[in-house]
């Protein structure tokens, strides 16, 4: 086991969380998972059409420290079986934000998708980032790549 090798708890941020969903807070599946599953929190199942999008409730709201983000992504199991992603993937919720999280969702399949209240619809990953200050210059060092876009250094 990984355990034994790491001190795990050495990695554990604390972070306040309200529950008004009628489900049990996220949790990771592995001592290594990145992302923990958001489940739908609905009163009554949205059925998905093709193309359609829809916003599903989690009734998770949280504080976030800053330098923080929550990143919400795809779920590949949804994604590869049924066509259903993230549609502004990945959706971030960032460290001021005290309001419901909530993921909008996107059918790409040719079918009809019903989300259930409990389904796991999505998975969050808490991801540490940088703010920046501009600096701005008249010219950028030269690097081996240069202005070569996309698919440039592929064949």
């Amino acid at each position: 086991m990984l355990s034994e090798f790491f001190n795990l708890k050495t990695y554990i941020m604390k972070v306040e969380i309200i529950n008004r969903s009628k489900h049990a807070l996220p949790t990771y599946a592995t001592d290594l998972s990145a992302g923990m599953d958001l489940r739908a929190n609905l009163d009554e199942p949205i059925v998905l059409k093709p193309l359609e999008r829809t916003l599903v409730p989690t009734g998770l709201f949280m504080a976030l420290p800053a330098g923080y983000e929550a990143q919400v992504r795809p779920r590949s199991g949804l994604a590869i079986k049924k066509g259903i992603t993230v549609l502004n993937s990945p959706g971030t919720i960032d460290a001021d934000y005290r309001g419901e999280v909530c993921v909008i969702l996107v059918n790409l399949s040719s079918e009809p998708f019903t989300i259930a209240d409990g389904e796991r619809i999505a998975q969050m990953v808490i991801a540490r980032h940088e703010q920046i200050e501009w600096q701005p210059v008249e010219v950028l060092g030269e690097t081996e790549r240069g202005a070569g876009g996309f698919g440039h250094t592929g064949v």
